[in-house]
Order: C-alpha cells, then sequence, then structure tokens
C-alpha cells in the first residue's frame, strides 16, 4: 500500500526548469551559440533557419518543436521577412539568457565568453589600451 504511492509519485515526468529554460532548450541554445567553422556566432545576429525547399511548406522556415516551444513562452521571436528566417530573443529571453550564462554548469564561461562579452556579463579585452 505505502510503495504505491512511490511509484506513482516517481512516474510522474516533471520539465524542470533552470535559468527560465529547460534542459533541451539550453542544449539547442548551447549549439547554436557555439562556434561553428571558427566563427563566434552573435546573440544579435540570431539563430539562422533552414526554409522547406518543397511541398506545402516550400518557402516556409524550419522550425524546430524546441524553437516552437521558446517562440510559444515568448522568449523568442521568428523574423521569416529576409532572405533566409532567424530567431531572435526577445527581452524576457536574454533576460533568461543571461542568468543562464552566469550559470558555470549551466554555460562554460570560457567557451562562451563571446556571448558573456555581448552580454555585458565580462568586460571586453582592450588590446588598443595596452602599453607596449
Amino acid at each position: 500500500m505505502v510503495g504505491a504511492c512511490y511509484i506513482a509519485a516517481m512516474s510522474k515526468t516533471t520539465v524542470r526548469m533552470i535559468a527560465g529554460f529547460t534542459a533541451g532548450e539550453r542544449d539547442y541554445i548551447r549549439r547554436e551559440l557555439d562556434m561553428v567553422f571558427s566563427t563566434l556566432p552573435s546573440v544579435a545576429e540570431g539563430f539562422q533557419l533552414k526554409t522547406w525547399r518543397g511541398g506545402p511548406d516550400a518557402g516556409k522556415p524550419k522550425v524546430s518543436p524546441i524553437a516552437k516551444g521558446l517562440i510559444a513562452r515568448g522568449l523568442m521571436w521568428l523574423d521569416a521577412s529576409g532572405p533566409l528566417p532567424r530567431l531572435f530573443f526577445t527581452e524576457a529571453g536574454l533576460s533568461a539568457l543571461r542568468t543562464m550564462m552566469m550559470d558555470r554548469r549551466l554555460a562554460d564561461p570560457q567557451k562562451f565568453a563571446h556571448v558573456r562579452q555581448e552580454l555585458g556579463l565580462d568586460p571586453g579585452s582592450d588590446d588598443d589600451t595596452q602599453a607596449d
């Protein structure tokens, strides 16, 4: 009788939100902001999306379920006006991203130093002001 309550409590899955994002969303954001072909992406440039090439959705952006969740919760918005659609953070999304980047368990400070600088969490390196 007592064991039944534990099975019921343990079988329920909960989506744990840390820093305003779920684990899948944090993974998606880290992948999008990580170095690509020796280029550091920018938060201000947004996340580039692919478009459907054929079928009934031809020309429309391919939005992953995780991205749809971020849009639905008001953390990102979709701009499909340009030649390549992009996802951009809203003010609430930027606030959650700052919180995520401040926690070294969620985002490696060295790996994402470029994002931390862009968000104003770390001071920039002023190579021009150093004395020779």
